[in-house]
């Protein structure tokens, strides 16, 4: 054993070397010269026989030099600030406590989550200063450096949400938060093993971070992983997360099918999204009801009915449309009346001296009840569409190149080429999402009122866009949003994302939040006065509930549930008590003598 083993700072032994001269000073201190009395003589002789001992008054002659040089030794050895190595935790001033509350710690044992259990053991782990963090967002800090009882009111305020969660980010905020002699105690199922690095960083930087497991139950997991929409169809796959082979049926509105899962195994089930939308079912349930189902929004009316008015029926414009299960496409040859209400009105190819008052007045009535109006350039378009057409045409012009486009809903992911002719003019209203080199807007959108407008800039005759794969797809774009119809995989989220609404406030599926940006912590739907959009757990990682025990990681040489530390425990203030406790005895005993 080195002597750094036992003392902090060795080099204060050497003050025992005051010791010496003490005794050397004893050693040559010359003998106290005698008188005799001779009327006292005979009195104190007998007196001193009949009082002491030769053994004790020698005693008492080395007593002062006993305590002196044990009050050396005392203040010695607390200069050398001796050591005890005790466990880090009991040294503890402050506590980060850290609570997982993603998704798959709704997972039930027993009739118990394991969020439950997590906070109940969390609410045993309080100091007289606490900070609690939880897995929301990248770690969200509730209570800071709080009192017990704000602690505790913290973390019963705390709920689990079924969205994933960042436990990286939790233990990485609790680390920033941890000052000197603070530990941090992490309260999660541990799914994964994305949290491992930042509590190996954390405890490189002498932090002690403890892990608390709570992992029971969930071991034959069935659940929804993903969900994709095609036209008004929805492909939802689920996955057997156990070790033996099982049957689910998965139901949506007044749909079943059955699929058979082997272990580990994916299966996929396609089914027609009902109008209104619904709720997708794994049936039977198991421990972790939160994967079970898919909420799935739609429009109460799904289809859009296209009005296109044109004496040159457009063959690519026309089969655009039609191979859109969601639209409806109607197409009026001017002159011509219209009896019935569409949600969409497009003019292409008009002759102008055939289209009728009445033709314009369909399109106006259509923007005035919140549909949309969509023209499409000619070289000469009808004056009598007015301000139906956002650009004011100045005649047409020949090679442009496209400027600059604008991403959007439209247009994202479109490479739109340059036409070979073009109409000429320059934006009434609205705004230019692409723009030629001139300034002519190629597409341009506007909103009037409730309703939308577009213009389309592209020539038929004049242009190659016809023939890009992206074509049809644009048309598609172009006719919801004109009819201010959402596709479904714009309205149907995972949790965990933030979505904007048109509103101030948005109904959850636990109650009311704040608007219009909205964090999609619940599985449901959320819903405005004019829309409805939906949110389900599709995560592979939160699904895969059936957790490897840290024990087990720790033996095969993962991470440890709580990493060994042991730091010195100074005992100089005991020491030094010591110290001046025999300098008192040592007047008390010159006083008694009469030295003093």
């Amino acid at each position: 054993m080195a002597i750094q083993d036992v003392f902090l700072s060795p080099l204060g032994l050497a003050a025992l070397l005051f010791a010496v001269p003490i005794v050397v000073l004893y050693l040559i201190r010359p003998d106290p010269d005698r008188v005799e009395l001779p009327t006292f003589r005979f009195l104190a002789s007998e007196k001193r026989q009949r009082a002491t001992s030769p053994y004790l008054e020698r005693l008492s002659r080395s007593l002062l030099l006993l305590l002196q040089l044990l009050a050396v030794v005392l203040v010695a050895l607390s200069l050398a600030a001796p050591y005890v190595l005790v466990a880090e935790r009991t040294t503890v001033e402050e506590t980060v406590i850290v609570v997982d509350s993603s998704a798959s710690m709704a997972t039930t044992d027993g009739g118990e989550s394991r969020f439950a259990a997590a906070v109940d053991a969390a609410e045993g782990a309080v100091t007289s200063t606490t900070s609690v963090v939880t897995t929301a967002g990248s770690g969200e800090v509730v209570a800071r450096r709080a009192t017990p009882a704000t602690a505790r009111d913290a973390l019963s305020r705390v709920e689990p949400t079924g969205a994933p969660g960042d436990l990286r980010g939790a233990v990485t905020q609790a680390t920033a938060l941890a000052g000197e002699n603070t530990r941090v105690v992490v309260f999660s199922d541990f799914a994964g093993d994305r949290w491992a690095d930042p509590v190996t960083t954390a405890r490189a930087r002498g932090v002690t971070v403890d892990l608390r497991q709570f992992a029971g139950g969930g071991g034959a997991n069935v659940g929804f992983i993903d969900r994709e929409f095609a036209g008004s169809q929805v492909t939802l796959t689920a996955k057997n997360f156990g070790d033996e082979e099982t049957t689910r049926t998965v139901t949506l509105g007044d749909q079943r099918r059955e699929i058979r899962l082997a272990p580990g195994g994916v299966g996929e089930v396609t089914l027609s999204v009902p109008a209104g939308g619904g709720e997708a079912r794994l049936e039977p349930g198991d421990d972790f009801a939160v994967d079970d189902t898919a909420a799935v929004a739609a429009p109460a009316d799904e289809t859009v009915d296209v009005l296109l008015f044109t004496n040159d029926r457009n063959r690519y414009l026309t089969a655009a449309l039609e191979v859109i299960d969601q639209v409806n496409v109607t197409v009026a040859e001017p002159p011509t009346t219209v009896d019935r209400e569409y949600d969409v009105v497009l003019y292409g190819d008009v002759e102008a001296e055939s289209l009728l008052p009445g033709n314009v007045e369909t399109g106006r009535q259509v923007l005035a009840g919140g549909g949309g109006v969509g023209v499409v350039a000619q070289p000469e378009p009808p004056e009598r569409l007015g301000d139906l057409l956002l650009l004011e045409p100045a005649g047409t012009a020949s090679t442009p190149r496209v400027e600059s486009t604008t991403r959007t809903q439209l247009t994202a992911d479109i490479d739109f080429q340059p036409p070979s002719v073009y109409l000429n003019g320059s934006l009434r209203e609205g705004r230019a999402l692409v723009e030629l080199d001139d300034g002519t807007p190629l597409l341009a959108t506007s909103e009037r009122a409730s309703g939308r407008l577009l213009y389309y800039g592209y020539i038929e005759d004049g242009s190659s866009f016809k023939f890009n794969s992206r074509y049809p797809v644009f048309w598609k774009r172009a006719a919801f949003y004109l009819a201010d119809r959402p596709t479904l995989s714009s309205v149907n989220h995972a949790t965990g994302e933030t979505v904007e609404f048109d509103a101030e406030t948005v109904e959850g599926p636990e109650g009311t939040l704040s608007g219009p940006m909205v964090t999609l912590r619940e599985p449901g739907f959320y819903g405005t006065d004019g829309a409805r959009e939906s949110a389900a757990l599709l995560s592979e990682r939160e699904s895969d509930t059936a957790v490897e025990p840290i024990d087990e990681r720790d033996r095969t040489g993962n991470i440890a549930r709580t990493a060994p530390s042991q730091v010195p425990r100074p005992l100089t203030e005991y020491f030094a008590v010591g110290a001046l406790l025999v300098v008192v005895a040592e007047i008390g005993y010159l006083y008694r003598r009469g030295d003093l």
